[in-house]
């Protein structure tokens, strides 16, 4: 531990799983003081025992519960948006009741979390935003992802125009776009795939193998810490090579 977040409060949406987990773990382990939140009590009350300080059901689509969770919170110096879902199918595949709930979910979120919190945080000095885009849709096309390839275009849309419009103000904002990683939701997709679908997601990486949750994260706590004090507005790619 190197105490690359001491003294530092980060809020971290989806932390019951996968790179919200990893990434309020690997936060936690380098000082941070983590409020961690999703809609799974249950996962997240095993957080607990890795040293999170507070975790706290909450559903990102609901405005209210949004607002009140942030002025209970109060400033933080750090703000992960890792809540998503990904859709399987292409356009013909997407009822208007896919396309709402996806957007709602990958990017209307994000602008609930960030509207209630970034005012504190501009008042308290300034604070790193990290938002979960993807490699699919910010740099290229992937087979059967239409609407969330759409969402994750508009993450990075998003987080480029907050770091624009703060960068005098102390805020940067940035984006991870992962490849194919694996994660609990990962790998419910490949076994409704069926026999072999894990073996055909590893099948498109050029290195052979899948991303794991804690290479996410160890980007993830780099964007938060004041070592990359000099970057904002990037949409940075972490794929094993699959948009090469």
């Amino acid at each position: 531990m190197s105490d690359r977040l001491k003294g530092k409060r980060a809020f971290v949406t989806a932390a019951a799983a996968g790179i919200g987990r990893a990434s309020a773990i690997a936060f936690t382990r380098e000082g941070a003081t983590v409020f961690a939140t999703d809609i799974d009590e249950e996962a997240l009350a095993s957080l607990k025992s890795e040293g999170i300080a507070e975790v706290a059901r909450l559903d990102v689509r609901d405005t209210a519960a949004v607002d009140a969770m942030a002025a209970r919170v109060g400033k933080v110096d750090v703000l992960l948006n890792a809540a998503g879902f990904v859709h399987n199918g292409t356009i013909l595949d997407c009822s208007e009741a896919d396309w709402d709930f996806s957007f709602d979910l990958n990017v209307k979120s994000m602008h609930r979390i960030l509207r209630a919190f970034l005012p504190a945080m501009l008042t308290g000095g300034g604070g790193s935003i990290v938002n979960i885009a993807s490699a699919a849709g910010v740099t290229k096309a992937a087979p059967n992802r239409y609407v969330y390839s759409a969402t994750k275009a508009a993450v990075a849309g998003l987080t480029r125009a907050i770091a624009v419009d703060f960068i005098a103000k102390g805020i940067r904002c940035n984006c991870i776009c992962p490849g194919t990683i694996e994660t609990p939701s990962m790998l419910g997709r490949a076994a409704a795939a069926g026999p072999g679908g894990r073996e055909m997601f590893i099948s498109r990486q050029p290195m052979g193998r899948l991303g794991t949750a804690e290479e996410i994260a160890a980007l993830a706590l780099y964007l938060a810490s004041d070592e990359s004090a000099f970057t904002t507005g990037v949409a940075h790619i972490i794929d094993g090579g699959w948009t090469l």
